[in-house]
């Protein structure tokens, strides 16, 4: 690699051949102002026009061929050589000297900034009140067209101008009226706030490889548009690559919520309770890479072959993919990484034990999360567990048809392995009299075992059964006779496995009896659709009103329902219908319409309990939750006790290391025409038969093809962001502040990431900034304005803030009460 020494303003440079001025300075962190450059994008690349592209299915056509121009705000002087260069364009030379400020440059830079800004709304750019405005009430009264968009205080193009400087005025905007395109999946593209830096070309074409956009210069105009009528005809790939580098508003993801944009970018990952980086692991399923998919999803889980069957899986619910056609099936993923990765052991090695001992009452999802992290934190971690098997809910609560006891047993001798002891048969009634067998802490985390009652007259009679103890016994091997007719109430999950499991047992006719319609129903949908593939009935609007027990048989009277007005749950109350009562007979009756969870004596969810070393999580904190939300509290739980014995909460492992991000996929790379993975199953007659495991799992091909279909919504953030123009950070120091003027106005903190801390109005900024300095808080940096309107100005930022974030700045408490 060859070097060339070069200077700018002054500054000895070396500078690899080859590199652009633009992209040498930006290595040297010397500015020069662009639109059109970005560090992702090879600025030496040429971009030329397409004969056609269209803009919301209206074809636009220019000469095909014809040269990208640029944002000619990167102009430089090169000494030697006549006239102003492009620095995006020009490749370094040795010897070369080059300024990059002079009173020609500001003067050309302004003059090609007004050509742009002649496109572009821009009125807010010279307004006095701009700073925090919401854009929607405006004082001047500009029409809201020529307005800037919701991006202002937050915009590239924005703080470009503003570095440029506009001293000379701008044009009056013309706008173009192109209509927003908002009909199109997961983006909305507003053309009227287009520069025409080809930003979102170039990243399409050059690092994305979908090469689904283009541009053409129609009437001296770049027009950018899809190269077919739909972005998905285009070969769009949605990853949102686009919207990462475009400078202006012109590119918005259509979902957008408060604080992180990766919360609401990366929901699979983000809505996940445990934080599974789910777009990780499968694009390792989409390279046949199982044992690393694998490994990444034991870095937040212990229990994968588990969970890749019984999960409720928000992270579907949430999928991006949904919005374009089927979310993606990543459930069914995670069980092939489980299946076909299977091998690798989740303990790491060289455990050093603290000799810190931990008792953990339950051997469910939250007790063994708990005890396996507990245990690689190098504490003794013993299990306590009132069953004659391990499992909890996981064992006594979900049939074998779609949790084979030998897929659990085997994930539970992986815990063990990790260190942990499991004690059978081991009814812990008082915590205390464990804490004073010398153990350090205590984790509660019993699940939900006792079912409820219908509180209806005869249910105590012989042949009613709640649902909690009809599976327990079922799942122990215990003899259950249900007869003939069995009649479930309740519509959840509970219900679906009781039918299910009833079939099974020899029933000959099973139906659910549900008070509300399947609309509302709770059951995941694959269930009830699983439990009418096999013969369950289910009937709707109705409800038991009480049971009475003749020649060995139960009849029950039922009531009719209707919906009323919507309950806490957001569900409409259902209604008896009067003089709609009837009779129905059973040999069974399963009442499945909760459960609720028994704890140790002196052990409470709802308050604090005596003693600083019990810990609580899953259902016994939270009441009936799922098996995702019981290990993401066995979890938390164990970084809490970790720092209660005085470590430092670490349980996050590392068992796969990241690889280097690739952004290019390439043209349809990504499928975007297949449909959701169909999970094969056994066929219904052959299920009832016995407790054969429904569900096969998709095979290599199958899991490939459906990892293919992933957007990679992560990806976008590896991206590099756009090189700002430097801002006036003040060090926050003694010094400093002594040359603040005495005077009111706003100053703002930041911290050593230059992320705001406080902003706070004052009557003498010198005075507050002095203040803040002696209270020794966390800030590193500042900047202040002058403003004797300081409390509106005040309001105005935080506003602003709050807007962005979600959330009031680290250091703004006091501030709570105003807003």
């Amino acid at each position: 690699m060859t070097m060339a020494n070069i200077k700018i303003d002054g500054q000895k440079i070396e500078a690899r051949d080859g590199k652009t001025i633009l992209a040498a300075s930006i290595e040297a962190e010397i500015y020069i102002p662009h639109l059109c450059g970005h560090p992702q994008l090879d600025g030496a690349s040429e971009v030329n026009a397409e004969a056609e592209i269209y803009v919301g299915g209206v074809a636009h056509r220019g000469e095909a061929g014809a040269a990208f121009e640029g944002c000619n705000l990167c102009l430089v002087q090169i000494e030697g050589k006549a006239g102003l260069q492009k620095a995006c364009k020009t490749i370094v030379e040795g010897g070369m000297i080059i300024t990059t400020a002079s009173p020609e440059l500001k003067k050309a830079r302004q003059d090609n900034l007004k050509a742009l800004l002649e496109r572009h709304p821009h009125a807010c750019l010279l307004c006095a009140q701009s700073d925090g405005c919401d854009r929607i009430n405006c004082s001047s009264n500009i029409p809201q067209p020529e307005r800037c968009c919701d991006n202002f205080g937050k915009c590239e193009l924005q703080k470009v101008a503003q570095f440029i400087g506009t001293e000379t005025g701008l044009p009056p905007y013309k706008p173009l009226n192109i209509p927003i395109l908002s009909d199109e999946p997961l983006l909305v593209r507003n053309y009227n706030l287009c520069i025409g830096c080809l930003r979102c070309v170039r990243v399409c074409k050059d690092v994305k490889g979908s090469d689904a956009l283009g541009f053409v210069v129609e009437d001296g105009r770049v027009y950018v548009g899809s190269k077919a009528p739909t972005l998905k005809e285009s070969g769009c790939q949605f990853c949102g690559y686009c919207i990462e580098v475009c400078p202006t508003g012109a590119l918005k993801d259509r979902e957008t919520g408060v604080g992180e944009r990766q919360t609401y970018l990366i929901p699979c990952k983000n809505t996940c309770p445990a934080g599974t980086d789910i777009p990780r692991y499968v694009r390792y399923i989409r390279d046949g890479k199982y044992g690393e998919a694998l490994k990444v999803i034991y870095e937040k889980l212990p229990l994968p072959e588990s969970l890749g069957r019984v999960c409720f899986h928000p992270c579907e619910t949430n999928c991006r993919r949904s919005k374009i056609d089927q979310s993606i099936a990543i459930c069914s993923l995670k069980r092939t990484a489980a299946d076909l990765g299977r091998g690798f052991l989740p303990i790491p090695d060289g455990i050093k034990k603290t000799g810190k001992k931990v008792a953990v009452i339950g051997a469910g999802p939250a007790g063994l999360s708990a005890a396996y992290y507990l245990s690689i934190l190098g504490h003794t971690a013993t299990i306590f567990e009132a069953l004659p098997a391990a499992g909890g809910m996981l064992r006594v609560g979900i049939p074998d048809y779609r949790l084979p006891r030998e897929i659990l047993e085997r994930e539970i001798k992986i815990i063990e392995d990790a260190g942990v002891e499991i004690k059978l048969n081991q009814n812990i009634a008082s915590v205390e009299g464990l804490l004073s067998q010398g153990f350090d802490a205590v984790f509660v985390g019993v699940g939900a075992h006792k079912g409820s009652t219908l509180g209806i007259p005869g249910e105590e009679n012989d042949g009613v059964i709640d649902g909690v103890t009809f599976l327990r016994k079922v799942n122990l091997g215990e003899k259950v006779d249900v007869g003939n007719s069995v009649a479930i109430i309740g519509g959840g999950n509970v219900a679906m496995d009781s039918a299910r499991s009833a079939l099974r047992m020899g029933a000959k006719k099973v139906s659910i009896l549900y008070r509300r319609t399947r609309e509302e129903m709770p059951a995941y949908e694959e269930e009830v659709e699983a439990a009418l593939e096999e013969g369950v009935e289910i009937q709707y609007l109705t409800t038991p009103v009480k049971v009475e027990k003749k020649d060995g048989a139960l009849g029950i009277e039922f009531i009719r329902m209707e919906l009323g007005e919507p309950d806490k749950s957001g569900r409409r109350r259902p209604v008896p219908v009067a003089g709609s009562e009837y009779r129905l007979t059973f040999d069974t009756l399963i009442a499945a319409i909760g459960q609720q969870v028994v704890l140790p004596e002196g052990v409470s969810a709802k308050k604090e309990n005596p003693s600083k070393a019990v810990f609580m999580g899953g259902d016994a904190l939270t009441g009936p939750a799922t098996v995702i939300d019981a290990i993401a509290g066995g979890r938390k739980a164990a970084k809490l006790i970790d720092q209660y014995l005085g470590g430092d909460g670490g349980i996050d492992q590392v068992f796969a290391e990241k690889e280097p991000i690739n952004l290019w996929s390439g043209r349809g790379a990504v499928d975007m025409l297949g449909g959701r993975a169909v999970m094969p199953m056994v066929s219904p007659r052959e299920r009832i038969a016995g407790f054969v495991e429904v569900c096969l799992g998709l095979d290599a091909d199958a899991a490939v093809a459906e990892a293919k279909r992933c957007l990679g919504c992560d990806l976008r953030f590896s991206i590099e962001p756009a090189v700002l123009p430097p801002e006036q950070w003040l060090n926050f120091d003694e010094a400093t502040i002594a040359t603040v003027p005495e005077l009111e106005g706003v100053y703002v903190l930041y911290d050593e990431n230059k992320e705001i801390y406080n902003i706070v109005g004052v009557i003498n900024l010198r005075e507050g900034l002095t203040e803040e300095l002696e209270a020794g808080r966390n800030v590193k940096y500042f900047i202040y304005e002058l403003d004797p309107m300081y409390t509106g100005k005040e309001r105005q930022l935080v506003q602003q803030y709050m807007k962005q974030h979600g959330k009031m700045p680290p250091g703004a408490d006091d501030l709570d009460d105003l807003f």
